[in-house]
């Protein structure tokens, strides 16, 4: 089941935020996802976030504007379809998406190659400095 964030879903959400990025992004220090976490969990309740609950678990959830901050999925829950359920979701509700994914990320390039994202530019993320790609979505 998919349904909105609510208050008391934010601890558990932002432990799996932690745990994914530390699982999906290697490359990158650990030091640097615990010193965003406190941040990140402050955001959480003012962004459009959508969860994926099965029996009560979090399983993995997805924030949005037009802008996608993330599809997070638990790393033993990874490839049953449940980041594609969460895309797919918010594509209904939004014609355009965009999204910024690290190019050493092989595994979520594909992903949304997969969802019919095209690569529009290559940059460098200011802050980790490494490379990513600005991927779009564009409803037909």
């Amino acid at each position: 089941m998919i349904r909105k964030l609510e208050k008391t879903d934010v601890d558990k959400v932002a432990n799996l935020w932690l745990e994914a990025n530390l699982t999906a992004h290697d490359f990158i220090s650990e030091k640097y996802w615990k010193d965003h976490f406190n941040m990140v969990k402050e955001q959480l309740l003012q962004a459009e976030v959508y969860i994926y609950e099965d029996c009560q678990n979090i399983s993995g959830f997805i924030g949005i504007t037009e802008y996608v901050e993330g599809i997070f999925v638990s790393e033993k829950m990874r490839s049953q379809g449940i980041g594609k359920q969460l895309l797919d979701f918010v594509k209904d509700k939004k014609s355009k998406l965009y999204l910024n994914v690290y190019q050493k990320n092989i595994r979520a390039v594909q992903f949304y190659q997969r969802e019919d994202f095209e690569i529009d530019c290559e940059s460098i993320d200011e802050d980790t400095r490494e490379r990513d790609y600005e991927m779009i979505w564009k409803e037909i």
